[in-house]
């Protein structure tokens, strides 16, 4: 079996410090909080930029300041930022690439994430049409962009499946599927969401809250890659809060290596996922 990727989503959209401590905020805990989960194993690092008072940041130039004092400690990692919602978004990083003062060497994200169909999460309604994901698909590859594409069930595959046959995607494909949401967090539908992908891909799965633990473990025994943290789950086990993304990266390594999984590197995650180096 291939080597594991493991995934950081190190800091979602709600959760603060009252829930957890140690979720960043600034610039610097964001970089310490990557830190620790990349050298806990972490080849991939997911979040949503923040700015220092804890509110969600919808500044482009925020989150590239995060992405390059990351990069800055942690060598080869791969940045995911999430492409809809209350975040950065394809559109923004356009106009600002495109901005007469928009520095030559300004580096943007490789990978970003792309919500694949609608979802209702707590009773919210994310809205994602199959205008907005192609839309949202063409503007990625011209900005040499590669789609992780966020799955919440089966039929957001389909969705992907029609995009690939119009010629907005190219293979290899990357997904990401979040259990426990829309789709129930147990091994039979995942089993089911990893049969039904167009070939070749790669895809990586995580539970929320408490199906963490239980579906990363499935993700490794069916050949998937696994994503865990603050985003995600912030506890290590029933009541124990986890300290930092680095224990629950180091836990997911933990699983992988009891299951016969070893840990892939960044340079590793980039071949399997298709990126260049």
């Amino acid at each position: 079996m291939e080597k594991l990727i493991i995934t950081a989503a190190i800091c979602g959209m709600g959760g603060t410090k009252e829930d957890n401590p140690a979720i960043p905020y600034t610039i610097e805990e964001f970089v310490r909080e990557a830190k620790a989960a990349y050298d806990a194993g972490a080849a991939v690092i997911h979040m949503h930029a923040r700015e220092d008072d804890g509110t969600v940041s919808e500044r482009s130039k925020r989150f590239l300041d995060c992405m390059d004092a990351i990069t800055a400690v942690c060598p080869g990692v791969i940045i995911v930022q999430p492409a809809t919602g209350a975040a950065v978004t394809t559109e923004q990083l356009i106009a600002l690439k495109s901005r007469s003062d928009a520095p030559k060497d300004m580096r943007l994200p490789e990978v970003m994430t792309l919500p694949s169909g609608t979802c209702n999460w707590d009773g919210y309604p994310y809205i994602n049409t199959d205008e907005t994901i192609f839309n949202s698909a063409q503007a990625m590859k011209r900005l040499g962009i590669k789609p992780d594409l966020e799955l919440f069930d089966k039929g957001m595959i389909d969705t992907i499946k029609k995009g690939l046959a119009l010629g907005y995607f190219d293979m290899p494909l990357h997904f990401d599927f979040i259990m426990g949401v829309q789709i129930a967090a147990n091994v039979r539908d995942l089993a089911f969401m990893a049969a039904s992908l167009p070939q070749p891909a790669s895809w990586t799965a995580t539970g929320i809250g408490p199906d963490a633990w239980h579906i990363a473990a499935a993700a490794i025994l069916l050949g998937g890659h696994v994503r865990v943290g603050f985003e995600d789950s912030m506890y290590l086990s029933d009541g124990v809060l986890a300290k930092s993304n680095g224990e629950l990266v180091a836990k997911a390594a933990k699983i992988a290596a009891l299951l016969g999984r070893e840990i892939a590197s960044p340079a590793e995650a980039r071949a399997m996922m298709g990126l260049s180096e």
